[in-house]
């Protein structure tokens, strides 16, 4: 039920005190200047109507008691009216009026002969009715009397400076969670292969996390070139000689040693190729929009060329993604040559979602035990029992530089059963 984003916890963090503090000096503030203070001071009249009420009492006549009341009433800033019309006998009151309750309850027990209270009808006054034997008197006197004035300006001057700090810390954790943001989207983009522009800024411990991860970025980048030179200079050393010998064994009397030296020679060559695509995996090309539809039947349509029996699903149209095109053609042609060597018919799908597509190739080969999946992506592995990474070349990489390509954009190879076709189905995930 939490927030699961930072910005939305940090507002949590936040508001929670802000609010609970509100709501704390609110009930305080209601208890004691509502209930304790209206109490006091309708303790200080209610002697007055009290008196008032003797006095009504005591005349021997209603014009007597009239012109009593009256007289004493001027004195004591109370209208008086005899006989009067009576009040309400529960308390009437408007419904926001949170102090009219203690007013009611506490005249009703300070002064016994009071047989109805009406607040609504005028918000200033207090208009009672007592009953008497020359019948019913009928009291209006000032609210302000029982009540302290204004009573919700506090309350009003709360919440209005409790919206305004929350704002202005709004505004200042905006900027605080910013350069969050921008690191969190930095590694993000790093994490589908491609390099934003991020220059560390905010708190001292966010640039520090900043600068370490701009480090750990060149660091990786390093690795990979020095990977992707180190492997080219390895194929660049060997290619020489192994053109020597080739030239060498083409010169020589035919004979079926030397063409089964020719092909030693051509399976080292594959072989050489085979690790240079997984070393520049991560290097073919640099991230772009294109079409990811266009690129599928790019590859199907060189399937076809070598043979292959190969059909397409439904494709998206006119949709986009930002991808490295060479690297994510390069892996469809490993997955898509692995079920052809393996299977007679190959079905190519493309999936596209709100942050991710998936690109599907199913074949009707034997498949891949589920317990041998997990090592049949690691590179220079190879199968016994079921299915060979790379039986072609014998190296064991087809499905590596697949893993390997689809980690560079952020997200992963994933080998199935195929529902329909009954062999492997693997599922090219990359992050949009």
């Amino acid at each position: 039920m939490l927030p699961r984003g930072l910005y939305g916890r940090a507002a949590l963090i936040l508001l929670v005190p802000v609010v609970t503090l509100q709501l704390v000096v609110s009930v305080v503030f209601i208890q004691r200047h509502f209930e304790d203070v209206t109490r006091q001071m309708i303790r200080s009249i209610s002697p007055e109507l009290n008196y008032l009420l003797d006095t009504v009492q005591a005349a021997p006549d209603v014009d007597t008691a009239r012109g009593a009341a009256a007289d004493l009433g001027a004195a004591l800033a109370l209208r008086t009216t005899l006989p009067g019309q009576p009040q309400p006998a529960r308390g009437a009151r408007l419904f926001y009026d949170l102090s009219g309750l203690v007013v009611v309850d506490a005249l009703y027990d300070t002064v016994p002969a009071v047989t109805g209270i009406d607040l609504a009808r005028n918000e200033r006054e207090v208009r009672l009715s007592m009953a008497t034997r020359h019948g019913v008197l009928e009291v209006v006197f000032d609210r302000r009397r029982v009540s302290a004035s204004n009573p919700h300006q506090l309350l009003v001057l709360m919440v209005f400076t409790g919206l305004l700090m929350t704002l202005i810390a709004y505004l200042f954790l905006r900027n605080q969670l910013k350069p969050i943001r921008r690191l969190a989207e930095a590694a993000e983009a790093f994490g589908k292969g491609r390099a934003l522009r991020y220059k560390p800024s905010g708190a001292t411990e966010v640039r520090a996390a900043g600068r370490a991860f701009l480090d750990m970025r060149d660091r990786i980048e390093r690795q990979i070139e020095q990977r992707t030179l180190m492997l080219s200079g390895v194929s660049h050393d060997l290619r020489t000689p192994l053109t020597r010998l080739k030239l060498e064994l083409s010169m020589a009397e035919d004979s079926p040693e030397t063409q089964a030296m020719l092909r030693d020679l051509s399976d080292m060559e594959r072989m050489i190729d085979t690790f240079l695509d997984f070393a520049r995996a991560d290097a073919l090309d640099d991230p772009e929009p294109c079409d990811p539809a266009a690129l599928l039947r790019r590859v199907a349509a060189g399937a076809r060329a070598l043979g292959g029996q190969v059909t397409l699903g439904p494709l998206p149209v006119d949709e986009q993604a930002t991808l490295r095109p060479l690297a994510v053609e390069r892996a469809l042609q490993n997955l898509v040559g692995n079920a052809m060597r393996h299977g007679n018919q190959v079905a190519l799908g493309l999936e596209l979602r709100p942050r991710q597509l998936i690109f599907t190739v199913e074949d009707d080969g034997p498949g891949i035990p589920d317990d041998q999946r997990d090592a049949a992506m690691q590179p220079f592995q190879r199968l016994d029992t079921a299915r060979t990474l790379d039986s072609g070349s014998g190296v064991g990489l087809g499905l590596a530089i697949a893993a390997d390509i689809a980690r560079g954009h952020g997200g992963a190879l994933r080998l199935r059963n195929s529902a329909d076709l009954g062999g492997l189905r693997a599922e090219l995930i990359l992050a949009r």
